[in-house]
């Protein structure tokens, strides 16, 4: 069943950030998953605004998780951390 990958993100450091984001489409895609929405306009009607939101669909729940674990994902990962604060989940989809 294919699977949702939601990250919700505020970016302190744009120069790491984007570092980060130049590693992670790669190893998103090499895990089958490919962009729905990303940094697009939104509108947020409950919980923590953040201003950054991503949503990228992959062919399974497995397959988001062992990318997360991904050595490729994991050194993009590394960017990220103390550069943006983030809410990452996966959830299955009903289709």
């Amino acid at each position: 069943m294919p699977a949702l990958w939601i990250a919700h993100v505020t970016v302190s450091d744009e120069e790491a950030y984007g570092k980060y984001a130049a590693l992670a489409g790669p190893a998103i895609a090499k895990h089958g998953g490919h962009f729905i929405a990303r940094a697009g306009r939104y509108v947020q009607l409950e919980g923590k605004d953040r201003a950054r939101n991503v949503v990228a669909r992959f062919p399974s729940l497995e397959a988001a998780e062992a990318c997360y674990h991904s050595p490729e994902y994991q050194e993009a990962l590394s960017h990220a951390r103390g550069a943006a604060e983030r809410e990452l989940l996966v959830v299955e989809t009903s289709e």
